[in-house]
């Protein structure tokens, strides 16, 4: 798949992180993490992050990172496309980035560096580092301590072909602006902030119609429901969800620092494919708060 392949599939379509499963010494567990990723090919994501953000990328070593691409790239091979995730440190992400590709991955999105903060420069030398390691098609996600103006990002489009795609967890609106008034449709624009659903009309609005979906781990049907209504502009449909779900999903969401991926684990272990744990420093959700999340899924009927 070459990068603008990869650029036009990004492009046309509801995107998703599959969690990454673990067992309850925190190892990872390749043949339900094959299952979940076999579950949830069907449903129409035109591609699937392995090891993203919601697939805890963050916690994972060096030695296991191979398996859970090698185990994502077989399994989905003829269904859909997986790009992996990488990040941390240049060195770390190159390795990652150039494995991803050794083992038949169509792509990654490049997670923001590891903690300390740089100037645009360095930034502009990180990232275009891990793009020229790779022949093929790079995301840049610009979220937390990778926060790149559009100046920068015009040079990396200048520097780097096969940067093809940006994605925003930021939510400065100004900024997503300018940014898409300067590269025009020189990237495929995607939508990254914690549950995306809650801004995809609004980012659809900014020329960024594309989002990557968490719950799509738990409730398929309904991620693609509310896709198809942004898609469509069906407010009706959209209100409805957010009112019924996605608002009472936050309440719970947001009790505890980190439940952005541990109710994604939650959801999953609810509608009966369960990931395992979390990995520290995140905790999983407490019984109390599991029972609350069950309630809320029970309301949208079979997936």
């Amino acid at each position: 798949m070459t990068p603008q392949d990869l650029k036009t599939i990004i492009g046309s379509g509801l995107l998703s992180f599959p969690v990454t499963d673990f067992d309850e010494q925190g190892d990872f567990r390749p043949k339900t993490y094959a299952e979940r990723l076999e579950w949830l090919a069907p449903y129409g994501a035109t591609a699937l992050f392995a090891a993203g953000g919601t697939g805890e990328f963050f916690s994972l070593t060096g030695d296991e990172y191979p398996a859970i691409i090698k185990t994502a790239v077989d399994t989905c091979r003829g269904k859909v496309p997986i790009i992996a995730g990488v990040g941390g440190t240049t060195r770390f992400a190159i390795a990652c980035a150039q494995e991803a590709e050794r083992l038949g991955a169509h792509g990654i999105l490049l997670l923001p560096h590891y903690l300390t903060e740089a100037c645009q420069d360095g930034l502009i030398a990180h990232v275009e580092a891990v793009c020229k390691s790779v022949k093929f098609g790079v995301i840049v996600y610009n979220r937390n301590v990778c926060k790149l103006t559009p100046e920068s990002l015009a040079i990396l489009a200048d520097r780097c072909p096969n940067l093809i795609g940006f994605k925003d967890g930021l939510g400065d609106i100004e900024t997503m602006v300018s940014i898409y008034q300067r590269m025009g449709d020189r990237f495929a624009y995607l939508g990254g902030l914690p549950t995306a659903e809650v801004y995809a009309a609004a980012y659809k609005a900014l020329g960024t119609p594309v989002y990557s979906s968490a719950v799509f781990n738990f409730i398929p049907k309904t991620a693609m429901d509310f896709y198809h209504a942004v898609a469509n502009d069906d407010l009706k449909t959209q209100h409805r969800l957010l009112h019924d779900f996605f608002m009472p999903y936050l309440a719970i969401r947001n009790k505890a620092q980190g439940y952005a991926v541990s109710i994604i684990k939650a959801g999953a272990k609810i509608v009966g494919h369960d990931a395992g744990p979390v990995r520290a420093p995140l905790t999983d959700l407490k019984p109390a708060e599991m029972e609350e999340l069950a309630a809320l899924i029970k309301t949208l009927g079979p997936q």
